[in-house]
């Protein structure tokens, strides 16, 4: 049996594990199993790796894409260069960590993109903020972070005016705000600055629809979810795990 797993916490909702249990049935991949790996600390990673000898790739996701990084052997260039891991596989001289989220992300954003999105505001700081800003990088787009606590460098919603979305018609959220259940939630954005020339880009993919596309939506604005950039990433990672890419 090959395993294969989810590494998170409260991760119930995930999309990876039924991702990977429809894709072995769609695809006739026999003996291989996806798991969530739903812990509190990762202090509990190390006996989950000595219980689960089949084990043969992670996924990473809140709040562990920085923090899993110390218990790596080796970590890709790319990977290294965001700060953040999403995939790990396991080889015989330990963990080797990827980001392949950068790639999901770059992929799915490309065909959206208008000549007048040159600038982008990036809600959130987290892990899945770092590949994104590296995405934005390779396609040559600015960009700025917005934080509830911004760091130097960085700006915070408040900050936010009706000058700054008008040059910044690219606004992703890699916050967890409007996710199930709590699906009322949004960024603090001011949305009444929003514009039919502006791309709204949500991580989240449950609801399909958060109420922060909603908002962008009713304004005009271009706006996509995260499920297509989910589905790429675990392709990514799949073709890792099994010497493909």
């Amino acid at each position: 049996m090959n395993t294969y797993a989810l590494l998170g916490r409260n991760i119930s909702y995930s999309f990876s594990r039924q991702y990977f249990t429809d894709k072995f049935d769609r695809e006739g991949i026999a003996e291989s199993r996806y798991i969530n790996f739903d812990i509190p600390t990762l202090d509990e990673l190390p006996k989950l790796l000595q219980t689960t000898p089949d084990l043969r790739g992670m996924n990473v996701t809140i709040p562990y894409k920085q923090e899993v990084m110390r218990f790596l052997a080796d970590i890709n260039p790319e990977a290294q260069a965001i700060g953040a891991v999403n995939t790990i596989k396991l080889t015989d001289v330990g963990l080797v960590g990827y980001n392949t989220d950068c790639y999901g992300f770059r992929e799915t954003l490309r065909p959206l993109l208008k000549s007048h999105h040159t600038h982008a505001l990036i809600l959130g700081t987290g892990g899945a903020s770092r590949a994104v800003a590296y995405a934005l990088k390779q396609l040559g787009i600015a960009y700025s972070f917005v934080s509830r606590t911004p760091a130097s460098g960085s700006l915070s919603y408040k900050e936010l005016t009706q000058q700054i979305l008008e040059k910044h018609f690219l606004v992703i959220n890699c916050t967890p705000l409007g996710t199930f259940p709590k699906i009322a939630d949004s960024p603090p954005i001011p949305y009444q600055y929003l514009s039919p020339s502006h791309l709204l880009y949500d991580l989240i993919y449950n609801p399909a629809q958060t109420t922060f596309l909603q908002r962008g939506a009713a304004r005009g604005a271009t706006t996509c979810n995260g499920l297509q950039m989910l589905v790429l990433q675990a392709e990514k990672a799949w073709q890792i795990w099994n010497n493909q890419s």
